[in-house]
Parts: C-alpha cells; sequence; structure tokens
C-alpha cells in the first residue's frame, strides 16, 4: 500500500493552515452554543429588569429552541441554492443583529421575538458550518477537522451557566447578549475572507408543504417533551407529542415520495451514518446529555451544595472533555472506530453509574475523579460518532446528512430533560415524597447508565472496517 495514502500516514495529517477554516466554524459553534445555555442564570435579572416572573423568562429559552428545531429541515436546502459561504455568513450576520436586539430589550414580548430570531439564525449555523468544513477537508483529514470543531459542544454547556451567573452579578445580564456583537462581526468578516466560495448546486423548488410537515413534527416535539417538566400537564404535553408524532409520519411519507424532498433520506441508508447518528449514537448521545441536567440539582438538592459549589463541580467535568480532547485525535487514528465506540461505551455506562453512587460519604476526591473521567467519555463519544457519520457519506449527500445530523442532536437534548425529568417524577411518586431527594437523582442517573448500555450493544453490529478511509486502526 503507498505510504502517501495510508490513513494517518504524516502526509494525511492535518496541514497547520488547513485548520483555519474548522477554527472559523468553531467559534461561531461556541457563540451559538454558549448563546443556548448561559441564559439560564440570568433569567431571575431579567425578570426583575424585565416586570416579569422568572417562569415567563423561561419562555425565551423554550422558542429559542423551538426556532432552532423549526428551522434545521430548510438549512440543507438553503446551503444547495445558495451556497453554503453565504448562507453560513448571513446566519452568523443575523444571530448578532439579534444579540444586540436582545440586549437591548425592555419588554418581554420583545425579547422573546428576538430569541425567536436568534435560534431561526442558529438553525442555519450548525449544519451549514459542519458542511462546510466537511466540503474543504479531504477524507483523511475529517478526524481532524471534526475533532476541531466538536469542542463548543463539549465547553459551551458547562461553562454557560457559571459564566452567565458572573456577567449578571458583576455587570448586567445585558451583556450576555451584547458580548455576541464583536465576536459577530469578526465571524463574518474571518468566513467572507478565508471560506472558499462554492457554487450552488440545487434548483429544485423549496417544499413548502415537507417543510411545514417536518417543523410542525420537530416544533411540537420540543415543546410538548419540555411540558413534561411541569405538573399539571401531562394531557398537554402528551397532544403534542401525538401530533408530532402524526406530522413526522407524514413528513417521512413524503420524503420517501417526493421527487424533490426538502429532506432526502437517502444517508439513513448508510450504515455508519444511521449507526452514528439516528439509533445507537441518538441513544448514547441522550444518555450522556441526561448528566448535565441532573448532576447540578443532585449537588444541590440531594447533597446540600451551594449554586457556586455545584457549578466547581462541573467545571471538574468540563476539564475531563478538555483533557480528552488532546488525545481523541491520536486515538481515532491509531485504533478501529469500532473498538473505540464500544470500549469508550462501556467506560461512559461505568463512569454514569459510578455517578449514581455519589452520595456524602463519598470522599471529595472521589467524586472529583469520577466526574472527571465522565468528562472524558463524553468527549471520547461526541467526537468519535460524530465523525464516523460523515465517513461513507458521498459528497451529494453530504448537505442533508448533516441536517439529519443536526436534527437528531438537538433533539437528543430535548429528550435527555424529558427523560431525567420524567424519571425523576416517577421515582418521587413511587416514595410517595413531597420533594425529591438524593435517591431520585441516584436512580434517574441508572436510568441513564441503562440508555448508555442498549447502545454499547447496539454499536455491536458497526463493521469491524467501519471508517478505514479515516483511521489506520480501521484499516487495519
Amino acid at each position: 500500500m503507498d505510504r502517501a495514502n495510508t490513513p494517518g500516514s504524516d502526509q494525511t495529517q492535518l496541514a497547520p493552515f488547513s485548520r483555519r477554516v474548522p477554527l472559523i466554524v468553531a467559534a461561531a459553534f461556541f457563540m451559538e452554543t454558549l448563546d443556548g445555555t448561559i441564559v439560564a442564570t440570568a433569567l431571575p435579572a431579567m425578570a426583575q429588569d424585565l416586570h416579569a416572573s422568572a417562569l415567563a423568562l423561561a419562555d425565551s429559552i423554550t422558542v429559542y429552541l423551538i426556532a432552532v428545531t423549526v428551522f434545521l429541515p430548510a438549512a440543507a436546502w438553503a446551503s444547495d441554492r445558495f451556497g453554503a459561504r453565504n448562507v453560513f455568513a448571513a446566519a452568523i450576520a443575523c444571530f448578532t443583529a439579534a444579540s444586540l436586539a436582545c440586549g437591548m430589550t425592555h419588554s418581554l414580548a420583545a425579547l422573546i421575538a428576538a430569541r425567536a430570531v436568534q435560534g431561526s439564525a442558529a438553525a442555519f449555523m450548525s449544519p451549514v458550518g459542519r458542511l462546510i468544513v466537511l466540503r474543504d477537508a479531504p477524507k483523511q483529514r475529517i478526524i481532524d477537522a471534526i475533532g476541531l470543531i466538536v469542542w463548543p459542544a463539549l465547553v459551551a454547556p458547562v461553562i454557560g451557566p457559571p459564566l452567565g451567573g458572573f456577567i449578571t452579578t458583576y455587570a448586567s445580564w445585558r451583556w450576555i447578549f451584547l458580548l455576541n456583537l464583536p465576536l459577530g462581526l469578526l465571524g463574518v468578516s474571518l468566513v467572507l475572507r478565508f471560506v472558499p466560495r462554492q457554487p450552488s448546486v440545487r434548483q429544485a423548488r423549496f417544499d413548502a408543504v415537507g417543510f411545514g410537515l417536518t417543523s410542525v413534527s420537530l416544533a411540537t416535539l420540543i415543546y410538548g417533551l419540555t411540558l413534561f417538566s411541569r405538573t399539571g400537564t401531562p394531557l398537554t404535553s402528551s397532544t403534542f407529542v401525538a401530533i408530532a408524532i402524526a406530522c413526522g409520519f407524514a413528513a417521512l411519507h413524503r420524503a420517501r415520495y417526493h421527487p424533490a424532498p426538502l429532506l432526502d433520506l437517502a444517508a439513513i441508508r448508510i450504515p455508519t451514518f444511521a449507526l452514528s447518528s439516528i439509533t445507537a449514537g441518538l441513544l448514547a448521545r441522550i444518555a450522556i446529555s441526561m448528566t448535565p441536567f441532573l448532576l447540578p440539582l443532585m449537588f444541590q438538592i440531594g447533597l446540600g451544595a451551594s449554586a457556586f459549589e455545584a457549578g466547581l463541580m462541573l467545571l471538574v467535568y468540563m476539564a475531563g472533555n478538555l483533557a480528552m480532547k488532546s488525545t481523541t485525535t491520536p486515538i481515532l487514528h491509531r485504533f478501529a472506530f469500532r473498538r473505540v465506540i464500544l470500549l469508550n461505551g462501556v467506560l461512559c455506562t461505568v463512569t454514569l453509574l459510578t455517578c449514581g453512587l455519589l452520595s456524602r460519604g463519598v470522599p471529595l476526591v472521589v467524586a472529583c475523579a469520577v466526574l472527571f473521567l465522565a468528562g472524558m467519555t463524553r468527549s471520547m463519544n461526541f467526537t468519535s460518532t460524530n465523525t464516523l457519520a460523515f465517513a461513507d457519506v458521498p459528497e451529494p449527500l453530504r448537505a442533508s446528512a448533516t441536517t439529519l445530523a443536526a436534527i437528531a442532536q438537538q433533539a437528543a437534548g430535548a429528550i435527555a430533560v424529558a427523560i431525567a425529568t420524567l424519571s425523576l417524577g416517577l421515582f418521587q411518586l413511587q416514595r410517595g415524597g413531597s420533594q425529591l431527594v438524593l435517591e431520585d437523582f441516584q436512580r434517574s442517573l441508572f436510568v441513564a447508565a441503562g440508555l448508555m448500555a442498549v447502545s454499547v450493544l447496539w454499536s455491536l453490529r458497526l463493521d469491524k472496517g467501519a471508517g478505514a478511509q479515516l483511521s489506520e486502526g480501521s484499516a487495519r
């Protein structure tokens, strides 16, 4: 075999200059992901300033998530029709303008409207940015490129809440949004300067019916799952979920038989993409995404820690994410994807179980070690599955594949919160208690571990040579 074409050889490593586009995309992802999580700790201050209740302000988070979900299906069509570079730059500009509106608003209605525009722009940033990186990087460099753009999803959800609290305490909640202005303007200029221009490749008309069905399905699913966390709304939430399922089936039927569907489902027939993004990978992401929701609540409600102490514990979790980033790419180059995903899945299951065993009697150093290891397995899972998902996706299907992957990731986050909330409620009801206790959180983490174990068993179906074009270990 020619060494120049061997995956993992020196000639196929990501050259320093080629990191520029992935880093630009990663910076935009970080701004987008951080903005989706940083608002939570600022809600009380925002509510006081805008003369509304904190519960009413929580709708600004919900409407952001719904807007992201609604417009995600249109991302692939827009990138093909107008060019990925143009759409990505326009999305950053729109996100920045909406951030300015959020920071200057003086009413709840104006804030929610601005957040809806923010979410709409964010829907185009994530899949289109990933598509730009995939089109720019040769197959032998996809591991390195994906490794660069995954870190915002690992870091931003962890540092968002404490950073939002710091800004709100020592400055003003408005700076949470206004800080996006210089970042956004710099991002637009870098995209227009360094991202290659790509011609439009799709002339088909926009599938408005398919967009409507898909958007309604995803929006009602997210909203219905969100309602599960509120008491007294089981019938309403179930109704929304039922509507989501019905519209989802209709959207799938149209996608299968329409000559130019909004979402091309052909990528789902590719085994590596389906397993990494739609089946086992989706289940693993749901299990892992339950931990950032459960852990801070368990530390405060179950273990009596303060909000600041809980935030510090999450920083340990983030440290594990960051520590793993430096070794993820060499591991994926050296070992087969199947072996990495299976072994890391087992370790992830063990760390979730161990998190569920944390109690007041556990020494602090042991608790920190568990959280650090849990963060490491989270990082490896996200990078390995995100990379393998596009190993066998041909160029014509990459746009639709990135959109499908983005939709799956967005849904996984909402489903994770819904399952975690539902688990807590059921375990509390089973005990007959009036308040949540440590045991409820522990058992909910065991549920997450169970979901992760099922994902590992599902991943056994992965071919031993999966990702051979990307990794020397897989090629062997």
